[in-house]
């Protein structure tokens, strides 16, 4: 009879056969986006994912983009960990790991299944997840060279977390890390990158083994690393360090998660035919009480979703890559103009002067809505707080009150931070709520008589 030993050692087999020619291309299992209304996703990961960075820009893009869908984002992000979670056992990490990597592949299944089922039934099961993202590696290759030994310890310890997590009725995303930034104009030739390469290209025969879902976070990021260092090598494009990104480096994680998750671009659309006052079409959104009236055109819009907000230390990212065009399409055009610039205002607030040609093609303003990116923005900033909440329960209470001798003060501290953190998720689902905005068009320089305007049509 085959044991569960056996067949992992065929899983491993096939997985070093496959190494030397698995595809490089990012996929979900589908193409709609992977989270859905009802969703809790719990993002579990090391230090990168401590950070709350790649992970809150993804929760902010959720909540924007379906206001109306009941969403909760956990964060469970641990410095220092591996996908054999050494950092959420009573292990002596190094004595341990030593024996794990030579053990033998019985022995070994058993050690993994004793260290990984103890932190995933600590610290991801009891908050009830739909979604697990696993971003394991960095730790993993102990900055190194490819060793196999430990890339065995880290195929098996991937695969009994998705085991565990699936019998638990959540869907599994396996991330791979993405590269290490060395100060070099050859990243792809650094031996800690060349060992992650091999251990996210395992990482992606193991979600097909395992019927999960995918994300290549090493590719995209090594082949903007690639294209930037060839001009410079001062300066890192992620920000940070060789292996913690900065806020830049962490919009950038986040765009290739979401894409490969299937996040739409849109946002929303609206085509006005200026000259005849019709809507003549749109997408997410409705437009009311449109009027052209003394060269000017006004109209009210009312969003299905907000723009995905973008963090202001994160600006140098939108340069790198097409996120916005991905990720952040929030149109407007508008026909039948007179040739010439026009001044676009929002709620009163001049956000852009653009050009008939260009109104009539079709513009983005994701990033220049004014009130509009500025209520994306708070959503965003009520976020980090809300995840700031959560670490200091689960890492600073929660973990505490395990073996801590004040154990009613510690208990008395989660009920506190539970109380915040339910009171913080009420006030981001209201702010991510769309309103109604008054928009109007009018020639640049224009001044239009005030006893001659329409009334408001706020």
């Amino acid at each position: 009879m085959q044991t569960h030993c056996d067949d992992m050692k065929i899983r491993l087999n096939v997985i070093f056969t496959l190494l030397g020619w698995v595809a490089v291309t990012a996929n979900s299992k589908g193409s709609e986006y992977f989270i859905h209304d009802g969703d809790c996703v719990v993002f579990l990961g090391d230090s990168i994912t401590e950070q709350r960075l790649y992970t809150t820009y993804i929760e902010a893009y959720s909540l924007t983009r379906y206001p109306t869908w009941n969403l909760t984002f956990r964060n469970v992000g641990w410095g220092g960990d591996t996908s054999w979670l050494r950092k959420r056992g009573n292990k002596d990490e190094k004595p341990f790991e030593k024996a794990l990597f030579a053990a033998d592949a019985t022995t070994q299944q058993q050690m993994i299944e004793d260290v990984v089922g103890n932190g995933i039934s600590r610290d991801v099961l009891p908050l009830k997840p739909t979604v697990v993202t696993v971003d394991f590696g960095m730790n993993d290759h102990y900055y190194q060279s490819f060793r196999e030994d430990i890339f065995r310890a880290y195929i098996r310890s991937q695969e009994q977390m998705a085991k565990l997590i699936k019998a638990n009725g959540s869907r599994v995303v396996f991330l791979t890390p993405q590269p290490m930034e060395q100060m070099r104009p050859d990243p792809n030739n650094d031996i800690d990158n060349q060992s992650l390469g091999k251990f996210s290209d395992g990482l992606r025969v193991l979600s097909i083994i395992e019927d999960t879902a995918f994300v290549d976070q090493f590719d995209p990021y090594m082949a903007i690393m690639m294209r930037e260092h060839t001009t410079t090598t001062a300066v890192r494009i992620g920000g940070g360090d060789a292996v913690h990104p900065g806020p830049s480096g962490h919009t950038l994680m986040a765009w290739i998660i979401l894409k490969g998750l299937g996040a739409p671009a849109l946002v929303s659309r609206a085509e006005i035919a200026g000259d005849s006052q019709i809507v003549n079409g749109t997408q997410s959104c409705s437009v009311a009480k449109l009027i052209m009236a003394n060269g000017k055109l006004s109209f009210d819009r009312l969003d299905d979703a907000l723009p995905m907000p973008i963090d202001p230390r994160a600006e140098s990212a939108l340069k790198l890559a097409p996120i916005i065009d991905e990720l952040d399409q929030y149109e407007l055009q508008v026909t039948g103009l007179a040739a010439g610039e026009y001044e676009v205002s929002i709620d009163g607030e001049a956000v852009a002067k653009l050009s008939s040609a260009t109104l009539a093609s079709g513009c983005n303003l994701a990033t220049t809505a004014g009130p509009i990116t500025r209520q994306s923005q708070a959503v965003m900033d009520l976020v980090f707080a809300k995840n700031n909440l959560f670490y200091k329960r689960w890492r600073n209470a929660i973990r505490t009150v395990n073996g801590n001798a004040d154990e009613t003060a510690r208990n008395d501290e989660v009920i506190s931070l539970d109380k915040q953190i339910a009171q913080a998720e009420a006030k981001i689902n209201a702010v991510r709520q769309p309103v109604s905005h008054h928009f109007e068009l009018k020639r640049a320089g224009q001044t239009i008589n005030a006893e001659n305007l329409e009334p408001s049509a706020k």
